[in-house]
C-alpha cells in the first residue's frame, strides 16, 4: 500500500476544494472529463457508446456520487499522473486536448470539496484504484495501492464496462456542503450552462439509489431550449481582429415566447453559451449585460480561438474561473464584436418598452396593491375627513357640502353590548346605488370568544333582490374582547366595531334608519382610490399620476425609470416593488394632501399644501412601504 500527500501545495487545493464544493459543480468536471474521453476515442475512430451513468444516494447527513463511463479507461501511470495539479499539467496546457470543466483544477478538488473517494478504471484489461483522502490532521492524501492488477469478470461487471472505462465514487460527507435532493440534480443538470452541449451528443442518465437499489431513473437527460424567435443565425458568421489578425465566430440568437427565464447561475437560461472547441466557457450577453431589453434574448456564440489562446498561456479565464476575463485584450476584442452583433435587436427591444401602453404586475403584488388603496381610502375618510360623493366626474379637490346618500352602512358603527346576550347588528344597502355586477364582501375580524350567524363571505348584489338590510346575531362571553365586520362591493365599504362588556346595557341604540348626520361619517364611504393602471401617457416627466375622474393611480410606462423594471412582455418585476411604493407613496399622499387643504379652506396656499403632505407622508409613509416588503 503506497499512501502520500497529493503533489501540490495543500494551502493551493485547500482554497480551490472550498471553491468547487458542490454537488453540480463536481458533475461538470466529471461529466466534461468523460466527454473528453469519449472525443478522443471518436477522433481516434474508435465506435463509442457515448454513456454517462450517474447515481445519486442521498442520506440525511451526507450522500454518495457515482460518475461513470465506457470510454477510454486509464493506465495506472495515466491514472497516477492526473494526480498533479492542473494548469501546466493539464491535456490543455500539454496541446492534447480543449481542455474543460475547470481546466485542470477540479477533479482533485471536487472529491476533496465533498468529503473523499476513489478513482477505479479499467485500460487494456488492466484494473486501477485511487483513494482520495484527508488525514486526521487535514493533509490532502492518496493511496493508489502500489500497482494495477488484472482485470476479472467482478470488475467489469460491477463497473459496468464492457472493455474499458471509469468510474469516480465520491463520498459526501463535508458539513459545509448542499446535500442536494435527486429532483434538485435533475432540474439542475439539463440547464447547466457548462453541460447543455455535452447533452447534445453523450447518453447521460442519472439513477436516484436507495440502500443501493435503483428507486427511479431520469431516461436521457436532455436541455429543453424555450420556444423562441429566431432573430440571428443559426451560426451567423462574424469575426474580429486583434493585433492586425482576424479571427472568426459564429452566433445564434433568440428571443423566447410566453416563458420566463432564468437570468443568474450555473442554470441561467437567458444569455449567450460561449462555446469554444468542446468547452463551455460562459453566458452572458457582454455590454447588454444586466440592461433593459436583454431578458428574454439568448442563443450561442461559439469562438474556436479562445481556447487556442487559452492553451497558449493567455488569460482568457477570470482567476475564479467563472467566466471570461474581460481585462484580457483579445477577450475585450471578441466581446465588443459580439456586443454590435447583437445591438440592433437589443435596441429594438428597448424600443418595444418605450412605446408599451400598458402592463402588469404579478397577481401576488397586485393583491398587495389592492390591500394597500382600501386601505389608504379608508384613512382618507376616518383620519382626515375627506368624503368623496359617488359621482365618478367629481373633480379633484371639490368640496363636498352635504353627506350623500351611502351605499352601504351599519345601523351603528359601534356596538357596545352586554356580555353573554345575543344582539343584532344590521348592514343597510341602498342597492340603487349599484349596476348589479358588484359582489358584497366580508371580513370579520373576531375573537374566538365572539360568535357570529349567519356568517357569509360573499353575496352578489343582484341576489339582493328588494333586500335592503342584512343582520347579523352575536353573542360574546370574554369581557373586553373587541371585533370588527367590514364589508365591500365594488367602490363601496363600511365597518362596524363590537365591543363586549359585562356593564352594557341590554337595549340596542342603534339608529334603525337612515339619517344624515350633521357631523362627518367615518364608518363608510366611497373609495378614493379605486384601483391603479400602467399606461403610457406619452411623456418622460411623469411617472405616475392620479386620475380623479377614473379614481385610479396611473403609472407611466413612457417614464424611463419605470421602463428599466417591466420586462420585454409587460411584466412589472416584484423586485422593483420599491419604486412601486415610491410612486405610489407620492400620488397618494399628493392628492390628501389637495383633499386636506381645500377642505380647510386654504386652496391654492402652497406652503399648506407642503406641509400638509410631509405630514400625510410622516403618518403613512413606512406603513405604505412595509406593506409592499412584508406582503
Amino acid at each position: 500500500m503506497t499512501i502520500a500527500a497529493i503533489p501540490v501545495d495543500q494551502r493551493v487545493i485547500d482554497i480551490d476544494s472550498r471553491r468547487f464544493a458542490s454537488v453540480e459543480k463536481a458533475l461538470v468536471e466529471l461529466i466534461t472529463n468523460s466527454d473528453d474521453s469519449y472525443a478522443r476515442l471518436e477522433k481516434s475512430g474508435t465506435p463509442v457508446t457515448g454513456r454517462i451513468r450517474i447515481k445519486y444516494e442521498r442520506h440525511q447527513a451526507g450522500a454518495l456520487l457515482v460518475v461513470a463511463d465506457q470510454a477510454e479507461g486509464m493506465s495506472f501511470e495515466q491514472a497516477s499522473f492526473i494526480l498533479t495539479y492542473g494548469g501546466a499539467h493539464s491535456p490543455l496546457a500539454r496541446g492534447e486536448g480543449d481542455g474543460r470543466g475547470y481546466f485542470g483544477r477540479g477533479l482533485k478538488q471536487a472529491v476533496y470539496g465533498l468529503g473523499h473517494g476513489w478513482i477505479e478504471t479499467i485500460h487494456g484489461g488492466r484494473f486501477s484504484r485511487i483513494e482520495l483522502f484527508r488525514s486526521e490532521n487535514g493533509d490532502y492524501l492518496y493511496d493508489d495501492g502500489g500497482s494495477d492488477r488484472p482485470a476479472d469478470a467482478t470488475d467489469y461487471s460491477r463497473l459496468g464496462i464492457a472493455d474499458n472505462g471509469t468510474q469516480v465514487t465520491i463520498v459526501i460527507e463535508n458539513s459545509h456542503v448542499n446535500i442536494s435532493h435527486y429532483g434538485t440534480i435533475m432540474l439542475a443538470l439539463p440547464n447547466n450552462i457548462y453541460l447543455r452541449d455535452v447533452l447534445t451528443r453523450r447518453n447521460v442518465e442519472l439513477q436516484n439509489m436507495r440502500q443501493g437499489k435503483e428507486v427511479e431513473r431520469s431516461g436521457r437527460v436532455r436541455y429543453e431550449e424555450p420556444p423562441a424567435t429566431l432573430l440571428l443565425g443559426p451560426d451567423q458568421a462574424g469575426s474580429f481582429v486583434y493585433q492586425q489578425e482576424e479571427y472568426s465566430f459564429t452566433i445564434t440568437l433568440k428571443r423566447a415566447l410566453d416563458v420566463e427565464l432564468t437570468i443568474k447561475g450555473d442554470e441561467r437560461t437567458n444569455g449567450l453559451v460561449i462555446l469554444s472547441g468542446m468547452a463551455a466557457l460562459d453566458c452572458q450577453l457582454f455590454e447588454y449585460e444586466n440592461k433593459v431589453g436583454t431578458e428574454y434574448l439568448f442563443g450561442t456564440v461559439r469562438c474556436p480561438a479562445l481556447i487556442e489562446k487559452l492553451g497558449q498561456g493567455m488569460a482568457i479565464i477570470s482567476d475564479e474561473r467563472e467566466g471570461l476575463n474581460h481585462k484580457n485584450p483579445f477577450v475585450e476584442a471578441f466581446s465588443q464584436a459580439v456586443s454590435s452583433t447583437i445591438a440592433p435587436y437589443v435596441l429594438a427591444e428597448q424600443e418595444k418598452l418605450k412605446h408599451l401602453e400598458r402592463a402588469t404586475t404579478s397577481g401576488r403584488t397586485s393583491h398587495m396593491i389592492e390591500h394597500l388603496l382600501q386601505r389608504m381610502s379608508r384613512a382618507a375618510v376616518q383620519d382626515l375627513g375627506i368624503i368623496l360623493p359617488p359621482q365618478p366626474e367629481l373633480e379633484a379637490g371639490a368640496s363636498v357640502e352635504a353627506e350623500p346618500p351611502a351605499a352601504l352602512r351599519f345601523t351603528t358603527p359601534f356596538y357596545y353590548r352586554q356580555l353573554n346576550h345575543p344582539f343584532h347588528a344590521a348592514l343597510l344597502i341602498d342597492s340603487g346605488q349599484f349596476s348589479g355586477d358588484e359582489v358584497l364582501t366580508f371580513n370579520y375580524a373576531l375573537p374566538d370568544s365572539m360568535r357570529i350567524e349567519p356568517a357569509p363571505t360573499t353575496i352578489p348584489v343582484r341576489e339582493l333582490n328588494v333586500t335592503q338590510r342584512i343582520e347579523w346575531t352575536i353573542v360574546g362571553d370574554t369581557a373586553g374582547d373587541r371585533g370588527e365586520i367590514n364589508v365591500r362591493a365594488g367602490a363601496y365599504w363600511a365597518w362596524c366595531e363590537i365591543v363586549v362588556a359585562e356593564d352594557a346595557s341590554h337595549q340596542s341604540r342603534g339608529r334603525s334608519h337612515h339619517v344624515v348626520k350633521r357631523g362627518l361619517p367615518r364608518d363608510h364611504g366611497v373609495d378614493m382610490f379605486v384601483g391603479y393602471e400602467f399606461r403610457n401617457l406619452n411623456n418622460e416627466l411623469d411617472r405616475a399620476v392620479y386620475s380623479s375622474q377614473e379614481r385610479k393611480i396611473i403609472i407611466n410606462t413612457g417614464a424611463p425609470t419605470v421602463q428599466l423594471y417591466v420586462d420585454g412582455r409587460g411584466y412589472f418585476r416584484d423586485s422593483a416593488r420599491l419604486l412601486l411604493a415610491e410612486l405610489f407613496m407620492d400620488v397618494i399622499s399628493d392628492e390628501l394632501a389637495r383633499y386636506s387643504v381645500e377642505k380647510s379652506g386654504h386652496k391654492g396656499d402652497a406652503e399648506a399644501y407642503h406641509a400638509a403632505k410631509q405630514d400625510i407622508i410622516r403618518r403613512y409613509g413606512s406603513e405604505i412601504h412595509l406593506s409592499f416588503l412584508n406582503t
